[in-house]
């Protein structure tokens, strides 16, 4: 068997093994976080937005009995007094959500469970809050660099309701799976594994053990389609970022139509749309393991791709809508390149950022995606013109019947998890989606792309009972659904004032008070500033001790 490409190969700064650690465990939920689920709750008088890509109706009531929508009823008018019959009997608990607009429950599908003992240095409790605190219930988890045994616990404690967490899925990552594992093999020339046999015995392993699927960076061609094929022999689905250490043996294109099922970011799909090269134009002295080299030069890759409408441009989509194939874009996560002092300076890293998850962004050699050493006018030049001819794709990718869906990659390149799910919807919004359809991707597409659609992904009688309540209409402005809502003049007092943030996240009946839980949060920042003697204002990214 040949040996081609190596995997993806950057040094993480993770522990080595993991059996070396004992990794953080969720705390239970105390008791008055979260209420019910109740025999009969009823919301009542609000404007819904079901996730199907329909318009708003309202008001409606709505019925949910312990974890499942029972009843829809429309009880009304706009701008009329609903009158009470015809209305749902009483519940043991009610909403008044008049003037108040109720979507199904978010998915983000590109998530990762950090914990104290790898480089981010954050409890798994706070990445769990801050996405339940932004109306995220459900979460496909791309590789926590976590033991299957760990997430399959978090999974199921989720599951029962027995922390506060969004419900999980778990797409392990290619070769890992086994307390005390060395993470450094999984990087080694060639993947994780030699031959193709020993690529289906792990697959046969993990989806016996309960994964629901499987990442994937690179490595030899044709064990990656040996895993690929093994997987979806054993029932479950397939991912992969598509590494630039790979990518020349194996991209988007090629490992769809081995059967990969969805595809993480953009990697491998400029490369499949290449027609007058096969390699990307590296430039001299170019060094994978130079984080700023790879994402800068991951900046200028969409300008060797195909035109847009040109014979690749349409052979590509049109084998890839075929498939019936996922994209997972994850515009957020590369925004900083574009702009890097708006992301530094969110408005929310203030009160919510941990300080350890604030080291990491900051510029160091040896930290994934902190790769700001010199970051100048020239990368975010190339990097908006990326995203123009990228968003093209994706959005003409929806409208020819196609698949996207929500996903941040949060923890990352000053992204924080929950608040980089909500700019996620903005850019899909800038790259031509209507607001409506920045909700189906975030709710009914994930349920789709995880065969949960008969489950959740909207609101409809018979569903799990996973809802967001906001005050604000998001269709006119997302911006509302951030945590820290967003500036709007009052006209009545003449007072900026923020208005917006989730009101109510409701995961299987249960009511969740998002304003309380982000409140956890911001005490959990405060009392890590405080045993680090850190004053408080906003973190500074300048340091005065040497980093990377």
């Amino acid at each position: 068997m040949k040996r081609f490409a190596a995997a993806f190969a950057t040094v993480l700064l993770f522990p080595v093994t993991l059996a070396a650690q004992t990794v953080d465990r969720a705390p239970d939920r105390p008791e008055g976080e979260g209420e019910g689920p109740y025999d009969r709750l009823v919301l009542r008088g609000a404007t819904l937005i079901d996730g199907t890509g329909a318009p708003p109706i309202g008001p409606v009531d709505i019925v949910i009995e312990n974890d499942r929508v029972t009843d829809i009823r429309i009880v009304g008018y706009p701008g009329v007094p609903v009158r009470p019959e015809g209305r749902p009997e009483p519940g043991t608990r009610e909403l008044d959500l008049t003037g108040k607009f109720v979507l199904p429950g978010f998915i983000d599908m590109h998530t990762h469970q950090h914990t104290l003992q790898d480089g981010q240095a954050v409890p798994v409790n706070y990445v769990h809050k801050l996405w339940m605190a932004h109306g995220i219930t459900t979460v496909r988890d791309v590789a926590s660099f976590q033991s299957l045994d760990w997430l399959l616990e978090n999974k199921g404690r989720s599951a029962r309701n027995e922390i506060t967490a969004p419900r999980t899925e778990i797409m392990l990552l290619y070769g890992m799976g086994s307390e005390g594992m060395d993470m450094l093999s999984l990087f080694r020339p060639g993947g994780p594994f030699e031959t193709e046999e020993a690529a289906r015995s792990w697959v046969r392993d993990i989806a016996a053990r309960g994964a629901d699927g499987i990442k994937f960076l690179g490595g030899d061609p044709d064990v990656v389609k040996a895993a690929i094929d093994e997987a979806r022999t054993q029932g479950i689905r397939t991912t992969m970022h598509h590494a630039q250490m790979s990518v020349s043996q194996l991209d988007a294109l090629e490992s769809a139509k081995a059967g990969l099922t969805s595809m993480e970011h953009w990697y491998g799909l400029p490369e499949a749309l290449f027609a007058d090269r096969l390699v990307q134009d590296y430039p001299v002295g170019y060094n994978y393991q130079n984080e700023q080299h790879r994402f800068g030069e991951a900046g200028r890759l969409w300008a060797q791709a195909a035109e847009p409408g040109s014979e690749r441009w349409n052979a590509v989509m049109d084998t890839l809508l075929s498939l019936d194939f996922t994209l997972s874009p994850t515009f957020t996560i590369y925004s900083a390149s574009r702009d890097l002092m708006r992301s530094i300076r969110a408005d929310w890293h203030e009160a919510y950022t941990m300080p350890s998850l604030w080291d990491f962004y900051r510029p160091n050699r040896e930290a994934h995606g902190s790769y700001w050493f010199n970051w100048t006018t020239h990368d975010e030049i190339e990097w908006k013109r990326n995203y123009a001819k990228w968003m093209r794709f994706v959005n003409e990718y929806k409208n020819r019947g196609g698949r996207v869906v929500v996903g941040s990659d949060a923890g990352y390149i000053f992204q924080l998890y929950g608040f980089g799910y909500v700019q996620e919807m903005e850019l899909l919004q800038e790259a031509g989606f209507h607001p409506l359809e920045v909700i189906w991707s975030a709710s009914l597409k994930g349920a789709e792309a995880m065969g949960l659609d008969d489950e959740i992904g909207s609101v409809q009688i018979g569903k799990k009972a996973d809802l967001v309540v906001i005050d604000e209409d998001p269709l006119e402005n997302l911006k509302t659904l951030y945590g820290t809502g967003w500036l709007r003049l009052n006209d009545d007092s003449r007072e900026v004032e923020r208005v917006g943030g989730v009101r109510w996240t409701i995961k299987d009946g249960i009511l969740y008070d998002a304003r309380a839980l982000l409140e956890d949060v911001r005490r959990m920042v405060e009392e890590a500033k405080e045993e680090r003697g850190i004053p408080p204002g906003p973190m500074p990214v300048e340091t005065r001790r040497p980093v990377g």
